[in-house]
């Protein structure tokens, strides 16, 4: 096995410094992945079952918006 994960607030920095991004959009791409992870990556590790969308906002709702931040357009 490789080092040790980074946890969440680690690999959102990475997410920053590599795609260029606001804490906000690198914290919606994580967030997006650990919500797509599979049931045996959950099974590993199950506070990927933890992250859920925004509150007051059905996971569809949190996608489009991620996907207006990335695509430059105002939320």
């Amino acid at each position: 096995m490789a080092g040790k994960h980074p946890g969440f607030a680690g690999a959102e920095k990475q997410i920053e410094a590599k795609e260029g991004l606001d804490k906000n959009a690198a914290g919606a791409i994580l967030a997006s992945a650990a919500r797509k992870a599979s049931p045996a990556a959950k099974k590993v590790n199950p506070r990927l079952a933890r992250v859920k969308p925004a509150k007051n906002q059905p996971k569809s709702q949190a996608h489009g918006i991620m996907r207006q931040m990335l695509d430059g357009e105002k939320c």
